[in-house]
């Protein structure tokens, strides 16, 4: 017996796809509780916790800043109009602080 209101009309669909060992755990999710496709996904739905990435793109957007700055001045070092002692190494960390956050998007909790 379904778990709904008696009133509440179900009129929308959803349609996915899956692969057939998706299928195979979806389905044998469903006959492990006793509910159908829809009770089921829809109890999941209500008990998933999810982790939405951070926000990362004010952070995204100095470090391209920063970036550009750098190149702006590295073409002035390669041209011989300034030197600026250093900039080899602030290169490389603002290289590993880009690739540190490209991982943690990538590596983060909210990733399956």
């Amino acid at each position: 017996m379904s778990n709904s209101p008696p009133n509440r009309k179900r009129n929308k669909t959803l349609t996915i796809r899956l692969t057939p060992e998706e299928w195979t755990k979806l389905m044998e999710g469903t006959l492990h509780a006793g509910m159908n496709v829809t009770e089921y996904l829809l109890s999941l739905s209500d008990s998933a916790q999810i982790f939405p990435p951070p926000d990362l793109s004010p952070l995204l957007v100095q470090l391209k800043r920063i970036g550009n700055n750098l190149n702006q001045i590295a073409a002035k070092v390669n041209a011989g109009v300034a030197y600026v002692p250093g900039l080899k190494e602030v290169a490389a960390l603002q290289r590993e602080l880009l690739e540190e956050l490209r991982r943690m998007t990538k590596e983060g909790p909210w990733q399956p």
